[in-house]
């Protein structure tokens, strides 16, 4: 069965940093494009990053973009996210999400994603 296990959130202050992780276990991880999401509450989840299945080509959301950084290393089937400036309205639970394609692009819409994680919450203080 196919498993993703984000981790590396927490409670971080506004300008500070963390790296999230996304561990892919029971998958031909290269043969899977990538992507981060987030819900806060009462708000709908929305796309953050993604990237294609050989790393060649990643996407952002204006909000993060220049501030996350996406990344994928297929020998270890991890994807991660790190995240830099973090700001108060970045928080929220972060999933991360796993794609059938191994086509040049990787998708922003999470009904094109197979499979999801658990999530993540990170909380940033002001």
């Amino acid at each position: 069965q196919v498993q993703l296990v984000e981790s590396g959130g927490g409670l971080v202050q506004a300008g500070g940093s963390l790296r999230l992780s996304c561990a892919a276990s029971e998958i031909t991880f290269n043969s899977y494009a990538m992507g981060w999401f987030r819900q806060s509450p009462g708000k709908e989840r929305e796309f953050v990053a993604a990237i294609n299945w050989s790393a060649s080509m990643s996407k952002y959301a204006d909000s993060v973009k220049g501030r996350f950084t996406i990344s994928r290393d297929n020998a270890k089937n991890t994807m991660y996210l790190q995240m830099n400036s973090l700001k108060p309205e970045d928080t929220a639970v972060y999933y991360c999400a796993a794609e059938i394609n191994t086509h040049w692009y990787a998708s922003a819409a999470a009904n094109a994603y197979d499979y999801w994680g658990q999530g993540t919450q990170v909380t940033v203080s002001s």
